[in-house]
C-alpha cells in the first residue's frame, strides 16, 4: 500500500472526539457489547467538516499509546492517544486528514514493565499482505445484491433441509498456471459454477481471517475482523460471498475463538501484560499448538469474541460459523498431564468460563440472526453440544460427528476379507446418531500430515480402491446427518492435500476419476430431491434398520423415511468385492422399489452390476417385515431404492 501523498495534511491527535459513548463503555466493561467493530479500531469519519480517522484501542495497562504509520514516518511520539477517564483502559483520539489506505500501528508502552512495541489493531478491517504486518485504515462500504438469498436462507439453513457442504481452502482450491492462487473475485464465478455443477448446497471456507503463517491454513488468527489480504480486499471477499448467494449457495466460515498465535502484531501480551490471554501458562498456553488461550472469564475478552462472531454474520452476510477446536475450550486438562493444569473452583476439569461463553455466544447469535447456524467441531462425548441452552446444552445448531468419521475410515481401510471382524465399527454410529445434530465430516484433517488422500486410505487393487471410495462417499450421503466433503475427494485425488498447490484437476481426464465426480453430482441430486434422505437427519423417526447383523457378508441395509408414509428410501451397502445375487431384503411396504442410485454403475466407471431399474415386492416375510424383495447387491457398492406408491385401481 502506498504512503499518503506528501501534500496531504495530517495534524496532531485531537482529544474529545470519539465514537464511543458512555453506554458503549459500560457494555464493554460488562462484556455485553457485541458490535465493538463499530467503535474500536480505526474509522474514517468527519468532524466539524474535517475528514480524518478516529482511533480507539483497549490497552488497560499501558502508560502511553500512540498511532504510528507511513503518515508520520512511524514516529512513536508525534500522535499520542488519550486515555479515557472512565477506567475502561481505552485509548482514543481523532487524527484530521488521515484517510483510507494509510498504514498504521499502535505504539504501546507498558505501565507495569519496560515493554514497548508497535502493535497491530485488534479490530483492523484490512492488513498488509503477509509477511508485512501493518493494518490499513479501511472502510467496509459495499452494495449487496443478495436480498433474495438473505430473505429465504432460514429455510436453506434449516435442520430439516438438505445440507451438503463443500469444504475448501481458498489458497489451494484452484490456481493460475503460474502457481499463484485465484483472487476472491476470480474465485467467485468459477466456484459458483462448480458448486452448481456438483450440487452442493453450501461452501465452507477454512479460516479466511488474517493470519501470519500461510501454513496454518488460517487456524492461527491475528485479524479477527479482517479477511486475509492474500486474495484481495474486504470488498473483494464480500463480492465472493455475494456472488455465491446470488447463485443460491450458502457460505460457512471456520472461526477460531479457541486460541491465537504469539506474533507481536497480534493479541498476545498486548500492552506488556496478558490482556486477552491468561497469565498462567497452565491456563493460557496451548502445549500442542504453541499458541495462547483466551481468558473467557474476562468481560472485555467475551465482548471481543462475540463482536467478532457478529461481525462476520452482519458485515459479510455469513450463513454459519463452524467453531474450531471446541473440545480444547471445554476441558482445562486438554492435552495436558497431571500438574500442568488448574482445576476449576469445584475441583473439576471443565472450563466453566469457556462453557458459559459458548452458551452465551450461541444464545446471542441465534437471537440476533435466527436464520444462521453455528456448528461445533467437538471431538469428545461432551453431552448436548447441539441442544438448546435452556435444556442444559451448549446451544450449537450442529456438531461434527468425529466418531463416525474415525470409525468409518478405520473400517474402510481394512482389506475386505477382514471387514466382517470389524462390523461393529460400521454399525456403532447408529447407537448415538440422534444424540446430537450431526454433520458427517470427511474434512481436510483426514488428508494431511502423512494421512494420505481418501483414495489412498482405500485397500485393494486400483479398481477396488476406486470402488471403495465410491462406496464410502455414497454411504456417507445415505447415513443420517448433514454432509461435508473436502476439496479433491470428489475427483478421487490421489495425493494428500498440499496447501501450496491446486487440486489435481487434470485427473478428471481419466474416467475412473471423472466417474467419482459424476457420482458425487448424482448423490447431491438425489439427496436434495428425496426428502427421505434428509428430512429426519436428526430424528430417529427417519431411520429403520433392515439388517445390521450380516457381518459374515459385510452387508448392511436400512430405510430412510420422510414425513409422508410413502417417502421411503431403501439403502443397501455391500462392503466386499463379491456381488451378492438373489439377496433377499425385507421392506415395510408392498409395491415397486425403484433403483435410483448404484455406485457401481457404468457411468461411474463401475462394473455395471445392478437391478435393471428396480425390484418388486413378494409376500414373503423377511427381516421382520411382511414383504421382501429379491435383489442383486453390486460389489463394493451402495444401492438406493425409493418406494413407488401403487396406482389406485378403478
Amino acid at each position: 500500500m502506498k504512503a499518503l501523498p506528501a501534500s496531504r495534511k495530517v495534524e496532531s491527535v485531537q482529544g474529545g472526539v470519539t465514537l464511543l459513548t458512555d453506554y458503549d463503555v459500560y457494555l464493554f466493561k460488562e462484556g455485553n457489547h457485541f458490535r465493538l467493530f463499530d467503535k474500536l479500531g480505526a474509522h474514517v469519519t468527519t468532524v466539524s467538516d474535517v475528514k480524518g480517522t478516529c482511533f480507539a484501542v483497549w490497552a488497560p495497562n499501558a502508560k502511553l499509546v500512540s498511532v504510528v504509520g507511513d503518515f508520520n514516518s512511524w514516529s512513536e511520539k508525534s500522535h499520542p492517544l488519550n486515555l479515557r477517564w472512565d477506567g475502561s483502559g481505552i485509548w482514543e483520539g481523532f487524527i484530521p486528514g488521515l484517510l483510507e489506505g494509510t498504514l498504521y500501528k499502535f505504539h504501546v508502552e507498558s505501565g507495569v514493565n519496560d515493554y514497548s512495541a508497535n502493535r497491530g489493531d485488534p479490530f483492523a478491517f484490512y492488513w498488509q499482505n503477509p509477511p508485512e504486518t501493518a493494518p490499513i485504515v479501511w472502510n467496509l462500504d459495499y452494495t449487496w445484491n443478495d436480498e433474495s438469498w438473505m430473505g429465504s436462507r432460514k429455510e436453506a439453513n434449516s435442520l430439516d433441509a438438505p445440507i451438503s457442504i463443500y469444504e475448501i481452502h481458498l489458497g489451494s482450491w484452484r490456481r493460475h498456471q503460474d502457481g499463484t492462487p485465484l483472487s476472491y473475485r476470480e474465485t467467485a464465478p468459477e466456484l459458483a459454477q462448480y458448486i452448481k455443477k456438483t450440487g452442493f448446497t453450501h461452501v465452507e471456507f477454512l479460516p479466511v481471517m488474517e493470519h501470519p503463517f500461510y501454513g496454518s491454513w488460517g487456524y492461527q488468527t491475528t485479524g479477527y475482523f479482517a479477511p486475509t489480504s492474500r486474495y484481495g480486499t474486504p470488498q473483494d471477499f464480500m463480492y465472493l460471498i455475494d456472488y455465491l448467494h446470488q447463485q443460491g449457495i450458502g457460505v460457512i466460515l471456520d472461526w477460531v475463538p479457541s486460541h491465537f498465535p504469539g506474533d507481536e502484531h497480534g493479541l498476545a501480551y498486548y500492552d506488556g501484560t496478558h490482556v486477552y490471554e491468561h497469565s498462567d501458562p497452565r491456563q493460557g498456553f496451548h502445549p500442542d499448538w504453541k499458541s495462547y488461550i483466551f481468558n473467557y472469564g474476562r468481560n472485555e475478552v467475551q465482548a471481543f469474541l462475540l463482536s467478532s462472531a457478529m461481525f462476520w454474520l452482519e458485515k459479510f452476510h455469513i450463513d454459519a460459523l463452524r467453531v474450531d477446536a471446541v473440545a480444547s475450550m471445554l476441558y482445562l486438562d486438554y492435552s495436558r498431564q497431571d500438574g500442568e493444569w488448574i482445576p476449576n473452583e469445584f475441583g473439576g476439569r471443565e472450563n466453566l468460563e469457556a462453557i458459559s461463553f459458548l452458551k452465551r455466544m450461541n444464545e446471542e447469535i441465534y437471537k440476533a440472526h435466527p436464520g444462521v447456524q453455528t456448528i461445533a467441531e467437538e471431538s469428545t462425548a461432551w453431552p448436548m453440544v447441539s441442544r438448546p441452552t435452556y435444556v442444559g446444552g451448549l446451544g450449537f445448531g450442529m456438531k461434527w460427528n468425529m466418531g463416525w468419521m474415525h470409525d468409518t475410515l478405520e473400517y474402510m481401510s481394512k482389506e475386505s476379507v477382514f471387514r466382517k471382524y470389524h462390523h461393529s465399527e460400521l454399525t456403532f454410529s447408529m447407537l448415538y446418531a440422534f444424540s446430537e445434530n450431526y454433520v458427517l465430516p470427511l474434512s481436510h484433517d483426514e488428508v494431511v500430515h502423512g494421512k494420505g488422500s481418501l483414495l489412498n486410505k482405500m485397500p485393494g487393487d486400483e479398481w477396488q480402491r476406486m470402488a471403495n471410495l465410491r462406496l464410502l462417499l455414497s454411504y456417507q450421503f445415505c447415513h443420517p446427518g448433514k454432509k461435508l466433503l473436502f476439496q479433491g475427494a470428489e475427483i478421487a485425488q490421489s495425493s494428500e492435500w498440499n496447501h501450496d498447490a491446486s487440486i489435481e484437476w487434470d485427473l478428471n481426464q481419466w474416467e475412473r476419476h471423472s466417474g467419482v465426480q459424476k457420482m458425487v453430482c448424482d448423490l447431491n441430486t438425489i439427496y436434495r430431491k428425496y426428502p427421505a434422505l434428509y428430512r429426519y437427519d436428526f430424528d430417529p423417526r427417519g431411520f429403520q434398520w433392515i439388517d445390521c447383523n450380516d457381518w459374515e457378508q459385510s452387508v448392511i441395509g436400512f430405510i430412510r423415511k420422510g414425513q409422508d408414509e410413502n417417502e421411503l428410501a431403501l439403502v443397501m451397502c455391500n462392503f466386499t468385492p463379491v456381488p451378492r445375487e438373489q439377496y433377499r431384503v425385507g421392506v415395510p411396504a408392498a409395491g415397486y422399489w425403484k433403483e435410483i442410485f448404484n455406485s457401481d454403475a457404468d457411468a461411474y466407471n463401475g462394473s455395471g452390476i445392478g437391478n435393471s431399474g428396480g425390484v418388486n415386492t413378494e409376500d414373503v416375510p423377511w427381516h421382520g417385515d411382511k414383504y421382501s424383495v429379491m435383489m442383486t447387491l453390486p460389489p463394493l457398492a451402495t444401492s438406493v431404492f425409493t418406494f413407488q406408491k401403487p396406482e389406485k385401481q378403478n
